[in-house]
């Protein structure tokens, strides 16, 4: 890189990081999740408005680095345990929003829009996820993060995150082949398995290691540079092993959980003030790329290009933003109980966040999404993302003001 495309560069990415923070703080502070400011911020600075940056290689590379570190944190804060406190109940409303929306949308976009068969299951594919972490603050402000529907919410959580990322792991390798191969299929999810199986163990030992050096080091900063090699190192083993890097960041994190524990009640004991130690640090890190990642998608998102007179936009977008409610809804409305805490339990599932934008990323930079399509599932990403606190909010302050916050729902 020339010394003139160098320092453009990093005029480049402090634009980027300061209009980033500045449209995240502002969303924060009209109630509405940052993460829509952070892409908002990429579609102002790209070429759907002022056209100032490109996603450059460089940009791409450290929002990659971004992307890692975002499932690591997701990994880093899934509650496993969870689960044993909601039974059947997180597994139905998780199981069926992850189903329902991905049938509904791979329909929706196969046999009525004619889509080709890659591109209906990268549809299908992102409107299953759920952004938990939205969820999670607007009930934590309305002070609901111990009520019944919330302890179901965040155990669905759990089994969301773990079927999508197997999910998306299944996609990215159809999209290297550029075709749909039930045996590939079957050997990666093999692998995953394998994977899921052995990085554990070997993220416990290494933690344990950690643990040690961190005793007798005479240096700052020990635990970020060790876990950051760790989840880059799991990153590289996940992509040897024939999976997505960003299979290893969500595993190293996980497997660092302190809430974790292996299958079958074989448990390495964990370290909470350990696990707490890596969160306090890890965290600045992981603030500092993961806007990366959601303006780079931002300004990979080109609005000019895009026949806003078609029909066919508005008609996908708002097709697709009703399957993705409506798919969410279901698996809620079939629990028993109360119908206003299944209801508020559908609509704290609507988000889709950061992990739908990782789908749909992941679509487009394989070729298989073209620009409308792209669009389309942004839109509907977005929608969702703003709608549900809002929705839930509202919600809760008509139908719930006065409910005991603590309890189960009936088993």
């Amino acid at each position: 890189m020339e010394s003139q495309a160098v320092h453009q560069f990093f005029f480049q990415l402090m634009v980027m990081l300061l209009t980033a923070r500045l449209f995240a703080e502002l969303f924060a502070r009209l109630q509405s999740p940052p993460v829509v400011g952070e892409l908002l911020a990429g579609v102002i600075l790209g070429p759907s408005l002022l056209g100032w940056l490109e996603p450059s290689q460089v940009i791409k590379l450290l929002a990659e680095i971004g992307i890692i570190l975002l499932l690591f944190e997701v990994g880093l804060e899934t509650d496993i345990r969870q689960l044993a406190k909601t039974g059947w109940q997180a597994l139905l409303v998780a199981v069926s929003g992850f189903v329902w929306p991905f049938v509904l949308g791979f329909g929706l976009s196969r046999l009525v829009y004619d889509r080709s068969l890659l591109e209906a299951l990268f549809v299908g594919g992102t409107l299953t996820a759920t952004s938990i972490g939205i969820t999670v603050r607007v009930l934590t402000d309305l002070k609901r993060q111990h009520s019944r529907e919330a302890q179901v919410v965040l155990g669905a959580a759990v089994i969301d995150d773990i079927l999508g990322v197997i999910l998306l792991a299944v996609l990215y390798e159809f999209s290297r082949g550029g075709d749909v191969d039930p045996a590939n299929a079957g050997r990666v999810m093999g692998l995953i398995a394998a994977f899921f199986a052995l990085a554990p163990v070997f993220a416990k030992l290494i933690s344990l290691l950690i643990r040690r050096f961190e005793l007798i080091s005479q240096t700052d900063g020990l635990i970020p540079t060790l876990i950051v090699s760790l989840v880059l190192f799991f990153a590289w083993l996940a992509h040897a092993m024939g999976t997505p890097e960003l299979l290893g960041g969500f595993a190293a994190g996980l497997a660092l959980s302190r809430r974790f524990f292996l299958p079958f009640g074989v448990a390495l004991r964990s370290d909470p003030a350990f696990s707490d130690r890596i969160d306090t640090q890890m965290r600045p890190i992981i603030q500092l790329f993961v806007p990366i990642f959601f303006v780079m998608v931002g300004l990979s998102l080109n609005l000019r290009v895009i026949d806003w007179s078609s029909s066919f936009i508005w008609s996908f977008s708002l097709s697709l933003f009703a399957v993705a409610v409506l798919g969410k809804l279901v698996g809620s409305l079939l629990l028993r109980g109360a119908w206003v805490e299944r209801f508020a339990v559908g609509i704290a599932m609507i988000p889709r966040g950061e992990v739908g934008l990782i789908f749909a990323e992941l679509g487009r930079t394989a070729g298989i999404l073209n620009n409308e399509i792209y669009a389309a599932l942004i839109i509907v990403i977005a929608l969702t993302t703003l709608l549900s606190p809002m929705l839930l909010k509202s919600f809760y302050r008509r139908f719930l003001p006065s409910v005991p916050v603590r309890g189960e729902l009936p088993r």
